[in-house]
């Protein structure tokens, strides 16, 4: 029977299962990576496709337009948004550029980010900053290794521009407290960047609740949809007053050999080109997980998480390095081994995992003296055997 832990029964559990193969095949705590589709997902993708292949790709996208619609009220379902606040992209990478890029910088403002910003958005900042001046700041850690909002509130300034937070980082499993960061920033009118790449699809979502002016994900991640397909979240508050750094015949009309006309919702970010067979099955994936509940989901992979972090410190001399108060199914942890090296045995055993490198969030591996660590992130279709296996396997070869 589910419990408060355990929400899903023994029979969900097992159909769950069988509508996921890649069980059958591999043990997958990869899923901060790329989860395992679901048959429905890859049917939806397979469809498309063949359709494409008879018809051709323009008569397919016409065919199957009101399914492509249908995926941004899906899309805006997830986030408790309006549909006209939904763009499809490319990947969260585009979508997270697409939104800091559109920000009418001036020099000499401020990006307050968090210690545990992942590299390519950090990057990104301080691209920003060798071209424009904008200053960087990483915000304070409280005691529990999360955005310490005190601290944030305290270092507030007329030159901040953007506050910009990954919710979940890429290893740490901590959750960053995004609703209470978001009051700040609406307290002082300042912009509000999430990157939500880990927890859509992991935990709910509510936009308005957080106090985003700006939300990015991936569709390969928790969501459980195909590569290759991120979205966006923008306020329509503030969509007037965004202009993307790149516009083509799709997210603008050009009216007069002179002049050209921004469309009014979201999707002005968009471009004209898209992976629709991978937009299909992202819209699919995002039904399949409202069908089971996303807060059961969320309690799945929490209950799933702590089984494997107690496991794994029963077994001497291995260490778990995740943070946080609420912490979520990304697992990261290190022993007596070559990390790189256990993470390839790993592999050849049937177990999927990923290798934390200290490059990847750089200000939170040097503050806490880590190199590289394995990250084991599991999803609600895995189970206690799975654990159990991949416990011992460490245990036994250490």
């Amino acid at each position: 029977m589910p419990d408060s832990k355990n929400p899903f029964s023994a029979e969900e559990l097992d159909q769950i299962r069988k509508e996921t193969p890649g069980v059958q095949h591999v043990v997958h705590f990869n899923n901060a990576g790329a989860s395992l589709m679901n048959i429905q997902v890859a049917q939806k993708v397979s469809e498309y496709l063949d359709h494409e292949l008879r018809y051709g790709g323009y008569e397919t996208a016409i065919e199957y337009r009101q399914q492509i619609e249908a995926t941004y009220q899906n899309i805006a379902d997830h986030l408790q948004c309006n549909f006209r606040e939904v763009a499809i992209m490319e990947n969260a990478t585009v979508a997270w550029q697409q939104a800091l890029l559109s920000i009418p910088w001036k020099p000499d403002d401020i990006i307050l980010t968090s210690r545990a910003e992942y590299a390519s958005n950090y990057i990104a900042f301080l691209q920003l900053q060798k071209r424009l001046g904008v200053e960087v700041k990483p915000i304070p850690n409280n005691e529990f290794g999360e955005v310490d909002v005190q601290a944030l509130e305290s270092i507030i300034q007329p030159r901040v521009r953007l506050i910009a937070i990954t919710h979940i980082p890429t290893n740490g499993g901590l959750v960053n407290p995004a609703a209470e960061i978001g009051s700040i920033a609406r307290k002082y009118g300042i912009w509000y960047l999430l990157d939500a790449c880990q927890s859509a699809g992991q935990m709910s979502l509510n936009v308005k609740e957080i106090g985003c002016d700006f939300l990015s994900a991936t569709s390969r991640k928790f969501l459980r949809g195909p590569r290759g397909v991120g979205l966006l979240y923008v306020n329509e508050r503030i969509l007037p007053g965004l202009e993307p750094v790149l516009l083509d015949l799709h997210g603008a009309t050009w009216d007069t050999p002179t002049s050209y006309r921004i469309r009014p919702d979201a999707r002005r970010f968009e471009n004209w080109e898209f992976n629709l067979a991978g937009v299909l099955g992202l819209s699919e994936a995002i039904a399949y997980a409202s069908s089971l509940g996303i807060d059961r989901i969320w309690q799945r992979i929490q209950y799933l998480a702590d089984l494997l972090r107690t496991g794994l410190e029963q077994i001497p001399d291995v260490s778990v390095h995740d943070l946080g108060r609420v912490k979520s199914g990304i697992v990261s942890f290190k022993g007596p081994f070559n990390s790189k090296r256990m993470k390839l045995r790993l592999g050849k055993a049937g177990f999927n995992t990923s290798l934390i490198v200290p490059e990847g969030t750089l200000l939170d591996m040097q503050d806490r003296g880590l190199g590289e660590m394995i990250r084991a992130s599991v999803h609600y279709y895995n189970d206690e055997n799975e654990i159990r296996q991949f416990v011992s396997y460490i245990k036994e070869h250490i």
